[in-house]
């Protein structure tokens, strides 16, 4: 890429000078916390640094407490590019890249549970816990035929609703769930997956050229090393390098 291209693209991703990265704080896989300044770090936020870096911009981190909310402000100008989930129902009004990074996700079940498979969850009188618009929960609904789908705000919101209610399952990404396993004495996780969330850059559906960048970027990205070096930096359990 010629200097000339670099400053075009740069142009049209980040207009004001500044690329403003929206990162979704519920991630915990991607966001391993904040500084004393109330910035995120973690694999997502040095993919946006790593970013700002190639195109010679500086980055600027907008914290949203869910990827539902960045898709929410996609029309308010708040962000240039965001690190969340592809998923369909978001590609609609948003341009992602290839995944960079994907995560299982799965069910927990409580203590005497029938449910041996993730093929029987979706039964009737079946109740999923789930974080209501998480990637996951998008894949659910487009997906769930005879289970009922009980949505909760967030994650830890989810897990609450589950033992509240009695509820008889619990959607969520595996590496949460084994976490959650340890608070629940017999409950299980279900062998294999429902999905796996694809962690993509989303840029907005006009910067066409910018979307180009990005996807090269994230190709290079996933093949070079640079990923799996920001996985190890943070040391997460769970993440793997998508497939290119």
């Amino acid at each position: 890429m010629t200097p000339e291209q670099r400053k075009t693209i740069a142009r049209e991703l980040a207009p004001n000078g500044t690329l403003r990265a929206g990162i979704n704080l519920s991630n915990f896989l991607l966001v391993s916390g904040r500084h004393d300044n109330g910035d995120p770090f973690g694999v997502a936020p040095d993919m946006a640094h790593a970013i700002g870096e190639a195109l010679d911009l500086p980055v600027k981190l907008v914290p949203f407490e869910s990827p539902g909310a960045i898709v929410d402000a996609t029309a308010d100008d708040k962000w240039d590019i965001c690190l969340i989930g592809a998923e369909p129902a978001r590609a609609a009004i948003i341009s992602f890249t290839k995944a960079y990074v994907e995560i299982l996700a799965t069910y927990l079940v409580p203590a005497g549970s029938p449910l041996q498979t993730i093929a029987e969850v979706d039964s009737p009188g079946i109740r999923i816990a789930v974080a209501e618009r998480a990637a996951y929960d998008l894949w659910l609904v487009a997906n769930i035929k005879h289970a009922t789908l009980m949505h909760a705000q967030g994650i830890d919101g989810a897990f609450q609703l589950f033992v509240d209610q009695q509820l008889e399952a619990l959607a969520c990404l595996k590496p949460r769930l084994l976490s959650d396993v340890e608070k629940l004495p017999g409950s299980r996780i279900l062998d294999g997956q429902f999905t796996s969330v694809q962690q993509a850059i989303g840029t907005h559906k006009h910067n066409t050229n910018g979307a180009e960048f990005l996807s090269a970027f994230v190709r290079q990205a996933t093949t070079n090393g640079l990923v799996a070096s920001l996985i190890a930096k943070h040391g997460v359990n769970g993440l793997s390098v998508a497939a290119g």
